[in-house]
């Protein structure tokens, strides 16, 4: 599976303020970009904080590009994927509409009842790793259900769970021209961090967007 992380943050690193509420850091020419690298690939994934905090729809906005989708043999939209180790999806999250098949990510010590009620709203569970997500082993089972290429939204705690897997395999950023400063707004790559091996990127472009300018990264 080929797998992009794809970031807008401001230009202190940080994805959201302290309050953790969603931020229009993106402008209009990001917000394309970001349509048609969802329109691109199977899969759209988030962790469950995002889902939480945002209540993102991760569909294709312009009809265009749905169009495109329908005539490459596609589906109308990319498949949704949440990594949610304890089942907290409500499930009237947008998330979980009839826009397109969603898989839930959760783990094997989460209740029965918690992973049928969000199979009764409409999710494909999927169930890896004991009391938290095995993401490796949850690509496999994904990739074994057709995603070969997948694109990563956020938010930090996901983003470096994955890098910590080595599971990225190119990273976009969008730095937009604003800082937002707080030592507990959340960053590009939250979690533990890293103290030792550190991962390594290589820079393979640099544009002007919006103001600001997009970074791509081979990981």
């Amino acid at each position: 599976m080929h797998v992009v992380v794809n970031a807008a943050m401001s230009a202190d690193g940080k994805l959201s303020t302290r309050r953790r509420e969603q931020v229009a850091i993106s402008g209009p020419e990001d917000f394309r970009r970001v349509d048609e690298l969802r329109a691109s690939v199977d899969a759209v994934m988030v962790g469950v904080g995002t889902v939480l905090a945002d209540d993102p729809s991760l569909t294709v906005d312009d009809p265009d590009l749905v169009a495109d989708r329908e005539h490459r043999g596609d589906s109308p939209q990319p498949a949704r994927v949440v990594a949610d180790s304890h089942a907290r999806t409500p499930p009237d999250a947008r998330v979980l509409d009839a826009a397109a098949e969603t898989f839930v990510l959760v783990a094997e010590e989460e209740p029965l009842e918690h992973r049928q009620s969000l199979e009764k709203a409409g999710a494909t569970v999927v169930v890896a790793g004991e009391n938290r997500v095995d993401l490796p082993a949850a690509f496999d089972e994904l990739e074994a259900r057709g995603v070969d290429d997948l694109m990563v939204e956020g938010g930090g705690e996901l983003i470096f769970s994955l890098f910590a897997d080595g599971l990225v395999d190119d990273l976009s950023v969008y730095v937009a021209p604003t800082v937002i400063g707080g030592r507990d707004a959340p960053t590009l790559a939250d979690g533990e961090g890293f103290v030792e091996d550190f991962p390594e990127l290589e820079l393979v472009g640099v544009e002007r967007v919006d103001g600001g300018v997009l970074l791509e990264y081979d990981c």
